[in-house]
C-alpha cells in the first residue's frame, strides 16, 4: 500500500460506521429512558453490540436482527421486550449521513477505480444510504442478496462470484476488523484497509494497513 503504483481492480468498501455515520446509539437510549440506571448505558452499549453480531449468524430482515439483539440485551438487564425497537433503529440507520470526510475523497476513487460495496445491511437501507456518498458505484451487495452477513465468509464469496473475481482483485476497506478483515484475511485478501475511526481496537497479524481518512488512503493510491 506504500507505493503509489498499486492499481487495484476494484476498491471495495465496507458501508455502515465506515462511511456512513452509524448512529443508532441516541435512538438506544430513547428506547431505554428511565428503563435502566445511568451508570448501566455502556454496559448495555457493550453487550446490545455484542448480540448484534451474534444474531447475523444466520440471515434474517436486519430490522430483525436489530430487535432480537435489543431484546436480547433488554433481557439481560431485567427488562421485557420492546415492541417496535426494531423498526426505530432501522429509521435511525436509514436516517444517517456520511461521515464528513468521505463525499470528496470517495468521488476521487470513483472516478479513478471501479467502487464496491458490500453491506451487512437489506437492499432498502442501501437504496437510502448510497446516494447519500457522492461517488459513482460500480456494484453494491447486500447480506440480503448474499443470503448471508459478514463475517460470514458466504457474503465475501457472493461479491466474488457476482464480479467473476478473484481476492486479489481488491483494496478492501473497513472500519471493523472483525466483520470484515480478519474473515477476508481467511478468504485470501490480502489488500486490507482499516479506516480507523476509533470504533473497534486494531488487529495484528491480519496484514491490516491503517489509514486516518480516505484523503490520506487517496495519496498512497496516487490520487
Amino acid at each position: 500500500m506504500a507505493n503509489t503504483n498499486f492499481r487495484p481492480k476494484y476498491i471495495s468498501y465496507d458501508v455502515y460506521g465506515t462511511l456512513i455515520n452509524f448512529t443508532i446509539y441516541p435512538t438506544t437510549q430513547r428506547l431505554l429512558d428511565g428503563r435502566i440506571p445511568d451508570e448501566q448505558w455502556l454496559a448495555f452499549k457493550k453487550i446490545f453490540r455484542a448480540y448484534r453480531f451474534d444474531e447475523i449468524k444466520e440471515y434474517k430482515p436486519y430490522e430483525q436482527v436489530l430487535q432480537n439483539a435489543f431484546d436480547r440485551a433488554c433481557k439481560r438487564f431485567g427488562i421485557g421486550p420492546t415492541p417496535g425497537a426494531g423498526a426505530a433503529l432501522a429509521e435511525a440507520v436509514r436516517n444517517a449521513v456520511a461521515h464528513e470526510d468521505v463525499p470528496a475523497p470517495l468521488k476521487l476513487q470513483g472516478d479513478n477505480f471501479k467502487l464496491v460495496a458490500l453491506s451487512n445491511a437489506d437492499d432498502s437501507f442501501l437504496d437510502i444510504s448510497i446516494p447519500k456518498l457522492g461517488a459513482d458505484w460500480h456494484a453494491v451487495f447486500t447480506a440480503e442478496q448474499a443470503g448471508a452477513y459478514k463475517p460470514r465468509l458466504q457474503a465475501f464469496e457472493y461479491m466474488l462470484d457476482t464480479l467473476n473475481a478473484k481476492p486479489e482483485d481488491f483494496l478492501h476497506v473497513s472500519a471493523h476488523p472483525l466483520y470484515d478483515h480478519i474473515p477476508m484475511y481467511n478468504l485470501g485478501f490480502r489488500d486490507l484497509v482499516m479506516l480507523d475511526r476509533g470504533a473497534e481496537p486494531f488487529t495484528e497479524g491480519y496484514n491490516i494497513f491503517t489509514v486516518k481518512s480516505l484523503d490520506e488512503l487517496n495519496k498512497h493510491l496516487g490520487l
